[in-house]
């Protein structure tokens, strides 16, 4: 999975471009990672499906509504880019 980054000031972003089947699981590996303040999922033609602004402290029950868009985004979209921000 192909990956760049680029720092703007005090915020850091990446993009990652996967398959549909792949979304969920490189989602729940990003969050696990921590230190994200938002994930932006976007199709080919560059347009946001959703975008997920997470905070120090989200959980389990918080985050399981929002995996469960993902996965039904997964389920609809053959190509994707991630795109996260750090701080």
């Amino acid at each position: 999975m192909p990956s760049k980054k680029r720092r703007e000031s005090s915020k850091m972003k990446e993009e990652f471009k996967v398959n549909g089947e792949d979304l969920l699981k490189k989602v729940k590996e990003i969050i696990r990672e921590g230190n994200v303040r938002r994930i932006t999922i976007v199709d080919r033609k560059g347009k946001a499906l959703i975008v997920l602004p997470l905070t120090i402290g989200v959980v389990g029950a918080l985050l399981a509504p929002a995996l469960a868009a993902v996965g039904a985004i997964a389920a609809l979209v053959t190509e994707c880019t991630i795109k996260v921000e750090r701080k």
